[in-house]
């Protein structure tokens, strides 16, 4: 059996690697399984080098197959931020003062104006291949924050199809169309394709 480590304390994310990898021969385990306190500094411009500056620093460690992600919301009409900094965009505050920060920053702005997305970057780091696969969602920065299923931007982030905010979707609905989701997917299968050879 594969070792996979996945470059996160996060159990959520590391019982969703441990969901689409059912049935293969991955054992999947987090930086807590394999006793490792480390947190690297995202000094990327962008997802894509943020999740490998991340995957490339515990690679490095413990020589293993290691996963590593960066996610984070784009806002058009803020010219794409947050973006990188979506976690610390207004310091080091609580997830619910960044939304509303976000939220007051909006105000005013029409409906149409108010595009953004998720978007994600899930990195594969092997001592032999670096590979890096993207997910994204679209949908629009909501006027008032609803829903108590997510974390992060996820109750002002709604998706039109839906008619519902991120924080207002079931678990699975959201597992399957987000942009960690998708991102996480392609991963897989690559992962898959290779247990099979």
């Amino acid at each position: 059996m594969r070792r996979l480590i996945i470059a996160t304390k996060n159990a959520g994310k590391v019982k969703e690697i441990r969901r689409l990898l059912d049935g293969y021969e991955y054992e999947v385990l987090s930086l807590e399984d394999i006793d490792l306190n480390l947190d690297v500094e995202e000094t990327g411009s962008c997802f894509e080098e943020n999740s490998l500056l991340k995957a490339r620093a515990i690679q490095k460690l413990t020589g293993g197959m290691v996963i590593a992600d960066d996610s984070g919301l784009e806002i058009d009409f803020l010219n794409g931020a947050p973006g990188i900094y979506s976690s610390r965009f207004l310091g080091n505050t609580s997830e619910r003062r960044q939304y509303e920060g976000v939220l007051a920053l909006m105000e005013g702005v029409p409906d149409e104006y108010r595009t953004a997305r998720f978007r994600c970057a899930a990195s594969l780091v092997t001592a032999a291949y670096e590979m890096v696969f993207s997910g994204t969602l679209e949908g629009k920065i909501a006027f008032k924050p609803k829903g108590d299923n997510g974390f992060g931007y996820d109750p002002v982030f709604f998706i039109p199809e839906y008619k519902k905010t991120m924080a207002q979707l079931d678990s699975e609905t959201k597992n399957r169309i987000s942009h960690r989701g998708k991102a996480f997917e392609l991963l897989t299968a690559k992962l898959k394709n290779w247990s099979e050879t």
